[in-house]
């Protein structure tokens, strides 16, 4: 089918290369305005306890539970009659549209016990409280709005907007400027080290040009996706980058493979339909890798997975299809010109150096390298495994914890909010809990009994009933009775002065729950949706990497016909992602390099990204794993059936592709650190620990340890029980250019020397 694919491109290249320019130019004019169509959360699922609390608040008890806070700073204090009087104004605003805005609250409007509360230790700020309706798309830009019309800067009074809903919106705008600048600094980059690599402008151009098809196409296809269900705006910067990534890295395969048929002289024509017959071959089973890895994201109920999975194998198939279909049309326009504009040579003149000549394989630093480590392969196994476990020991103490404005850099409104509400103000209003009582019915005594007990747990300040506030056990300020319906439950407001992401926050949360209730309770609040999310993500994570796990042996056995090779390449994936996890844990969770990468440790990690880091790299290793093997059967095939023939296929399998992927992991790691350049931390952790996790696994695994262990498994590398050697032989794959019966000789298996 590739072949008929090909003869197709060649066949008439200006049309397909018109059909595309159409494509992308309709996909970037479609993805042009996708952002504003996203969602910030997709965390969380509606089953959840918390959600269900939140819900029933919001119904119930509208404005009860408040996500945007607005920060009053007045120099001559929150009582001055200037700082009331632009509080007034702010909170008129907020009141004018209730059905967008409810459960406006201030200062200067509550009640005498609430007013420590609200106001800063200092004196000098003071709250104004509310509840933005709305669901994860709505409140963003609704927040955006309103701080929009009532934020005031400089003067002897400001007014700056934080809480839940006001993080969501500068999150969503912080993504999309990040986006221009990932993708401004990663493509000239990216460009100039692929003019370097081929040594020629145009070739480096055509992976360029594939990258920028793979962009529009993933601006495209989310912002259609956008329209039929939930898309995470943290989606955008990531599919993208993947999108380039991947198209940069075929298309480098499938450029290098053409240049090589060039240079043994074949015909352009036939130059093309050789490089996909292989390259592409690889290729298509490299992508089918990676959107099998992306798709057990399905698994997950949140949205923000699913969305991920949606987005990245309609990217991944279009990258795909960009390498196979556009890119021999590209070649065969460009032709023999594929080598015009040789940078190397000025350069050379420049610097007086002499013409490099062509090595052949055998004097490369790669067969160099693989063949000093396959002369002593076990010490270099277990060196290599010790230092990837050492990396990945910090892993084993990682904490997770939800989102908030602390993924901001400090400069932006809502994290410089967030900020003075966890170290001016005797409780964090924002990270408060709500415990709801939906079935109660008792009497206001029953309920004031509880919120004393609920009181006295560690580090509660402060406990709101519908009669009374409470602290450490005692009564100290009468209630107002609006507080609960008696015909509609009640809730309890819980302060906290407390991170509800840290080791004591969760202990706090559990406490608050061993608590006996007068009824069934819900709660929620930052802490248990932190608590709730964890424990819903964990209780999918067996399936999912039980999927990847399965599709990934079926895969490669297919594609080798080995059992062995499968078992080892998802073995050394594992190690070297632990490593880079080890390294994430090390870096945002411990904070250490935080001044130098600027973030804000907050002692958890978002559980997400290791799990989207862990999909995406593992497709991404996969891709490179897929490359080399390619290679090396190839070599396998041409060669003698023996522990020899094998310690010489894998030496020339990795010199004839270890300057080619090597390249590709260098070029894909820019692509991600482009996205590590983000402002919101969460971003950075996912493109530096893709980056450092691709550049490991295409150095570390693929120079030191692979090579070690297919010297020391031998002829056992290609070994597989008589029944899967005829499944092979019938549904396995096959290079066109094999026996036509597509049997291969299955290797008696040698004793093994190390």
């Amino acid at each position: 089918m590739l072949t008929r694919i090909a003869r197709a491109a060649v066949g008439r290249p200006r049309l397909v290369v018109t059909v595309a320019l159409l494509l992308m130019i309709l996909c970037g004019a479609i993805g042009a305005t996708v952002h504003s169509h996203m969602k910030s959360g997709g965390f969380v699922t509606e089953d959840l306890d918390s959600v269900q609390a939140s819900q029933y608040l919001s119904e119930h008890f509208p404005g009860s539970e408040p996500n945007y806070v607005l920060l009053v700073t007045a120099e001559d204090g929150a009582d001055s009659p200037a700082a009331r009087a632009a509080a007034d104004t702010a909170i008129a605003q907020l009141r004018k549209d209730p059905e967008i805005v409810s459960g406006v609250q201030s200062y200067w409007t509550s009640r005498p016990d609430l007013k420590q509360a609200l106001r800063s230790k200092d004196g000098k700020r003071a709250l104004i409280l509310a509840t933005i309706e709305g669901d994860d798309a709505e409140l963003p830009l609704r927040a955006a709005e309103l701080s929009e019309q009532v934020r005031v800067a400089g003067g002897p009074v400001t007014i700056e907007a934080g809480g839940l809903a006001a993080s969501f919106s500068d999150i969503n705008t912080q993504i999309s400027k990040d986006l221009v600048i990932a993708e401004a600094v990663a493509i000239p980059v990216t460009g100039l080290l692929l003019a370097l690599v081929f040594g020629s402008v145009v070739a480096a151009a055509l992976p360029i040009a594939i990258g920028l098809f793979a962009i529009a196409a993933a601006l495209g296809i989310l912002r259609v996706l956008t329209a039929v269900t939930d898309v995470s705006i943290f989606a955008l910067n990531m599919t993208t980058a993947l999108g380039l990534a991947l198209a940069i890295d075929y298309s480098l395969f499938i450029v290098s493979r053409y240049r090589e048929e060039l240079t043994a002289g074949a015909t352009p024509t036939d130059a093309v339909i050789r490089s996909i017959r292989t390259a592409g071959r690889t290729v298509v089973y490299s992508a089918l890798v990676v959107a099998l890895s992306l798709s057990a994201l399905l698994v997950f109920p949140q949205y923000f997975f699913k969305s991920f999975a949606y987005a990245g194998i309609a990217v991944v198939a279009a990258a795909t299809a960009a390498a196979v279909i556009v890119l021999p049309a590209l070649l065969i326009l460009v032709g023999h010109r594929i080598d015009a504009i040789d940078l190397r040579a000025p350069l050379r003149k420049l610097f007086r150096l002499a013409p490099r000549a062509e090595k052949q394989p055998q004097q490369t630093f790669w067969y160099r390298l693989v063949t000093a480590v396959m002369k002593r392969p076990l010490p270099i196994a277990l060196a290599t495994t010790a230092f990837l476990l050492l990396l990945g020991s910090p892993f084993l103490g990682v904490q997770f914890g939800y989102p908030d404005d602390r993924s901001l850099p400090t400069g932006v409104a809502s994290r410089e909010v967030g900020d003075v509400l966890r170290t001016e103000f005797d409780a964090d209003m924002a990270s408060s809990a709500t415990i709801v009582l939906p079935e109660f019915r008792g009497t206001p005594a029953d309920l004031d009994a509880y919120a004393r007990e609920l009181s006295t747990v560690p580090d509660v300040p402060a406990v709101l009933s519908s009669s009374a506030v409470y602290r450490n056990g005692l009564r100290v300020a009468a209630g107002v009775p609006e507080m609960s319906d008696p015909s509609a439950g009640a809730y309890l407001s819980v302060a906290t002065t407390l991170d509800p992401y840290s080791e004591a926050g969760r202990t706090q949360l559990d406490a608050m729950r061993a608590v006996p209730a007068p009824s069934d309770a819900l709660v929620t609040g930052p802490a248990a949706l932190n608590q709730d999310s964890v424990t819903a993500i964990t209780g999918k994570l067996p399936l999912a990497g039980a999927l990847i796990a399965i599709t990934t042996l079926v895969l490669l056995f297919l594609f080798t016909g080995s059992v062995v090779l499968p078992v080892k390449a998802l073995a050394l994936n594992i190690l070297s992602l632990a490593a880079t996890f080890g390294a994430m844990v090390w870096i945002f969770q411990e904070g250490n390099l935080s001044g130098l990468l600027g973030f804000t440790s907050t002692g958890t990690l978002n559980l997400a990204m290791p799990i989207l880091m862990f999909s995406l790299a593992f497709g991404a290793s996969m891709d490179y794993e897929v490359f080399l093997l390619s290679r090396i059967r190839e070599e396998w095939l041409a060669g003698p059936k023996t522990t020899e023939g094998n310690t010489e296929a894998v030496a020339m399998g990795v010199a004839r592709t270890g300057r080619i992927f090597t390249a590709a992991a260098l070029l894909m790691s820019i692509v991600f650190l482009g996205v590590a350049t983000s402002g919101v931390s969460m971003m950075k952790l996912f493109g530096l620990g893709c980056a450092l996790a691709v550049i490991s696994d295409a150095t570390v695994i693929r120079g030191l340890l692979a090579p070690a262990l297919m010297r020391m498994m031998g002829t056992w590398n290609w070994w597989s029980p008589k029944p899967l050697v005829k499944l092979h032989n019938r549904f396995g794959l096959h290079e066109a250019d094999e026996p036509e019966t597509g049997k291969v000789e299955q290797p008696v298996p040698a004793p093994v020397s190390v």
